[in-house]
């Protein structure tokens, strides 16, 4: 049985190991310092830093179930302006992460209607996000689901630097 619902404190574990996780099984291959993959998981999937994440009004998280297991999550930030959209009404889709072993059930697809649903709810005019230029399975996914790139950045992990896509959606609120 498959249960996605809002996200609570207490489940900052569940998130924080299925971030660690998916995030490795994604992009472990990526990196040549280990040592920075290392750090970056510490500072990133830290239960405390997710709690109080939890916690900011413009952060909304949903968690994802299969049979009471927890699978995946993801996580939007409400009015996060983006340097590639002029327009201070943007919503950020920051995490859509799934098990691997669970994405063929569309999980991916269930979080992230209930993320723009949210986001045009609050009134954002558009969703923004940044993928990893080499996850084609991912931009393949998001060109889908009518994300149109909108520009490029760098983020480094330790001494590896990646290049990401910022792709952004409009969002038209039903009449």
């Amino acid at each position: 049985m498959e249960q996605i619902r809002l996200a609570k404190k207490e489940d900052a574990t569940f998130i924080a190991m299925l971030g660690r996780i998916t995030f490795t099984e994604a992009f472990e291959h990526l990196f040549t310092d280990k040592v920075g993959l290392k750090n970056y998981l510490n500072a990133t999937f830290e239960v405390n830093k997710i709690e109080k994440s939890l916690e900011k009004e413009n952060n909304v998280y949903w968690i994802a179930f299969v049979d009471r297991l927890p699978v995946g999550y993801a996580k939007l930030k409400l009015k996060s302006k983006s340097s590639f959209i002029d327009s201070a009404n943007v919503s950020q889709l920051q995490k859509i992460y799934v098990l691997r072993g669970f994405l063929s059930m569309k999980i991916g697809k269930r979080l992230q209607n209930l993320l723009l649903q949210k986001a045009a709810e609050k009134g954002s005019e558009k969703i923004w996000l940044s993928v990893y230029e080499g996850n084609e399975r991912a931009i393949d996914f998001y060109k889908r689901n009518d994300f149109n790139k909108i520009g490029t950045h760098q983020f480094n992990i330790g001494n590896d630097n990646f290049q990401f896509w910022a792709m952004a959606k409009s969002l038209y609120k039903k009449s």
